[in-house]
């Protein structure tokens, strides 16, 4: 497999990040190198290429996806970035581009394009990742480099790329662990850590931390890339709490599956228990036993159990049945244990003093099963947890991952998890709150107080802000480059499994609130509705653990809004918005002698301009990141009409009315709702391109105006052209600095109109054509 798959050397040896103040073009190669080559050399663990086109979990893409995708991304961001100004290959920027963050644990299973949808095959992608590589030395030795690198700086595009590339070593390691143990194979000089340490854990005690304050997250000038969440500092004060000394080991979970906790559904929150039936779950997913369990593969794997006795024992395929020690694990006695452990490659001797492997709702369950007081630490205590942390004014030497020697299981320097007494304890006694595995806590992942997203990846955390993705911290084993950073705030859906584990807490004085954040802020699921958040958790003050979400978007997702932005698109007035904003664009269209095949209206709400065009255009896309308006849009598709709160004035003088009006769209010869696509979109990907007409109706109301104008000029045709609408101050001179380059602007048009209220308001229209 190294032949067919390596663009350059095979490596597992992780290095540091570069220090953004001052590193040089030879220490970004490198770290680049480093990052692409990890990647290659984790995927040489599979048996053949047929592996590539299976699909590990249910909820995911095959593995070919994930080999291709972070090549992609390295495409697509530095050509926003204008690192680069033509693409590799279209089609593979596009078909790669996008992964799954499934809504539920019952998802549908996840095929794009359908289950029996050819993949390009393993050489055609490695070929393409090696044309990318070259790229991207070509860029690193052509561009000039300007310290520092920050935000600004047109070289964080290439660090988001590497970080990306190392998230998905993480995350490509987890869905190979997932795989059918006959479909790997051990990696060459791939080690896994020891079965245990010392004399071993015995007990596993709590041990007290006093009042204190924390800081959490990271200074905008700090020297190392960071994702958007990441950002800015938050002073935070903790009230003293009590904390396993380790993180829960497989020995303490299994007396849980001994007293019966996956049948007990008492230990269990709704959401959890349905998870729990739903995969039928009696163990943690990477333990085998003899039974038969449910696996949670998909395509032609979906049949397929873990937990066989030829799995179990060894059966035909002993070389991957090994313990850690290098025995066979056969001639060890295992033939009467009830367990063994699945690590990435291998089913070896269930290591009793490692972490155990679970997902939220599993670690919630045990928490409620040792008692009604315990629970799982929050960020804050989590930070309270480690060592006292360096000032962030002393730069890079104040993260761990710039340590020459890190006293964790990060970076790779094994492959699996270790005993969690191995590594030595923080100066108040916690082992592994860095590395080893990662640990759940219980705050709603959200950004912080003052955060921003970034244009080149707007959507990378603020979509995740929902109340429905749990954070975790720490870093586990194959952590390397951010991800193992002590600035690392990432999240899963609480379904999700990972290299995941989680230690036990409990207050100690119950009358102060927790320093606790979650997600109060509802948020619209098309097919779901709003779904309400389940509290899984106690607190004095349970009111001020409730914070909004930070992403802007999910404010504007609510019925309220799109009563508005509907009487605001459908009423009959001299002076609708929809009506004035449409002549506008088809007046310059004939002006500008434009084509009239294909239209996409960006913040499309109920659907109003862009059924109008259907009268003008042969296809129609109406795109939304707003759950809500898609779900009204594509209702009144199906039936024509729609029906909503009004609240404009029945008069002048007159207090607000809540009277129902239907709204139809009528099938009719100028009106062609067949001819309308609508889509609930958080970003532009590349398989939106080629319109005639492309109108964005949103810089008011998202998170980065300037993530959704920058590919404007990519998605439009050479002779269309671009409306850029707006009711505040997106005007030409604000605009341009974004678009100039690659737009040259036309007119601006300035028109009154009735908001949804009935308040008098003033739009402005920037008409814009792709530069030559």
């Amino acid at each position: 497999m190294e032949e067919l798959l390596l663009t350059g050397n095979y490596c597992l040896k992780s290095m540091k990040p570069p220090d953004l103040s001052k590193t040089s073009k030879t220490e970004l190669r490198a770290y680049f190198e480093n990052s692409f080559e990890i990647n290659e050399s984790l995927f040489t663990g599979l048996k053949d290429e047929s592996v590539f086109n299976k699909c590990p979990d249910r909820l995911r893409l095959p593995l070919i996806f994930y080999y291709a995708h972070t090549a992609t991304v390295y495409v697509n961001k530095l050509l926003l970035a204008e690192l680069i100004k033509e693409r590799v290959n279209f089609e593979f920027e596009t078909l790669f581009e996008t992964g799954v963050d499934e809504m539920s644990w019952d998802d549908t299973e996840n095929y794009r394009m359908g289950g029996s949808f050819k993949w390009p095959s393993v050489k055609e992608v490695t070929d393409y990742r090696q044309k990318v590589r070259n790229l991207i030395l070509k860029v690193i030795e052509d561009t000039p480099l300007e310290l520092p690198i920050n935000q600004d700086s047109p070289w964080w595009a290439l660090l988001m790329g590497i970080e990306h590339e190392r998230i998905h070593i993480e995350t490509s390691s987890v869905l190979i662990r997932q795989l059918p143990l006959e479909l790997v194979q051990l990696p060459r000089d791939w080690k896994y850590g020891p079965m245990s340490s010392g004399s071993g854990v015995v007990k596993n005690t709590l041990i007290r931390v006093d009042k204190c304050d924390v800081t959490v997250g990271k200074p905008f000038d700090f020297p190392s890339y960071g994702w958007d969440n990441e950002y800015p500092e938050l002073k935070v004060s903790v009230p003293p709490f009590e904390a396993t000394k380790y993180l829960i080991t497989n020995r303490e979970f299994y007396e849980f599956v001994k007293a019966g906790g996956y049948t007990n559904q008492e230990y269990w929150t709704e959401e959890a228990w349905k998870w729990k039936e739903f995969r039928q779950a009696n163990h943690p997913t990477f333990w085998v036993c003899t039974k038969g369990c449910k696996g949670g593969c998909g395509g032609v794997l979906g049949g397929y159990s873990p937990c066989r006795p030829e799995v179990f024992y060894g059966g035909d395929n002993s070389t991957n049945q090994r313990s850690v020690n290098g025995s066979n694990g056969v001639n060890n006695g295992t033939e009467n244990a009830e367990y063994r452990y699945r690590a990435i490659f291998s089913v070896i001797d269930m290591p009793w003093d490692w972490p155990v492997d679970v997902n939220y709702h599993e670690a919630r369950a045990y928490c409620a099963w040792k008692g009604p007081e315990f629970r799982l630490p929050t960020e804050a205590e989590h930070h309270a947890m480690r060592d006292t942390e360096r000032d962030s004014s002393l730069g890079a030497a104040a993260d761990i991952i710039y340590e020459d020697e890190i006293e964790a299981n990060v970076n790779l320097v094994y492959g699996s998890s270790t005993p969690v007494n191995m590594y030595k304890p923080t100066e108040k006694g916690f082992h592994d709150v860095h590395g080893n595995v990662w640990e759940w806590v219980e705050d709603s992942f959200n950004g912080l107080p003052g955060s921003e997203t970034h244009y080149l990846y707007d959507d990378f955390s603020s979509p995740c802000f929902d109340g429905k993705h749990t954070m975790m911290q720490g870093g586990s084993w194959v952590s390397t480059g951010d991800e193992a950073s002590r600035f690392a705030r990432f999240s899963f859906r609480r379904h999700f499994f990972q290299h995941l584990g989680f230690r036990m807490v409990r207050s100690v004085n119950t009358d102060e609130p927790l320093p606790l954040r979650l997600v109060s802020t509802p948020v619209f699921v098309l097919g779901l509705g709003s779904t309400k958040h389940q509290l899984n958790i106690k607190s004095a003050e349970i009111e001020k653990v409730f914070v909004s979400s930070t992403n802007i978007q999910y404010h504007y997702d609510t019925e309220q809004h799109l009563h508005e932005i509907t009487g605001m698109q459908f009423a009959v007035t001299d002076h609708n918005y929809v009506t004035q904003l449409k002549e506008i664009c088809l007046n310059s269209m004939a002006k500008y002698n434009t084509g009239r095949k294909t239209a996409i209206h960006f913040g499309c709400g109920p659907g109003r301009l862009a059924f109008d065009l259907t009268a003008a255009f042969d296809e129609v896309i109406g795109v939304d990141y707003s759950g809500c308006f898609i779900d009204a849009a594509m209702k009144l598709q199906a039936k024509g009409s729609l029906t909503y709160d009004n609240q404009l004035p029945l008069q002048k003088g007159a207090k607000k009315a809540k009277t129902e009006i239907s709204v139809e769209v009528k099938l009719d010869d100028k009106i062609k709702r067949e001819k309308v696509t609508f889509k609930q979109l958080t970003w532009i990907p590349n398989e939106l391109f080629g319109y005639d007409l492309t109108v964005i109706d949103m810089t008011d109301r998202v998170s980065n105006a300037k993530a959704w104008l920058v590919r404007l000029w990519e998605i439009t045709e050479p002779t269309g052209v671009i409306a850029v609408v707006s009711s505040t101050d997106w005007n030409k001179d604000k605009v341009e600095p974004i678009v100039g380059r690659r737009l040259a602007h036309l007119e601006t048009v300035v028109f009154d109109y009735l908001d949804g209220k009935g308040a008098e308001k003033e739009a402005m229209v920037t008409l814009w054509k792709r530069r030559p």
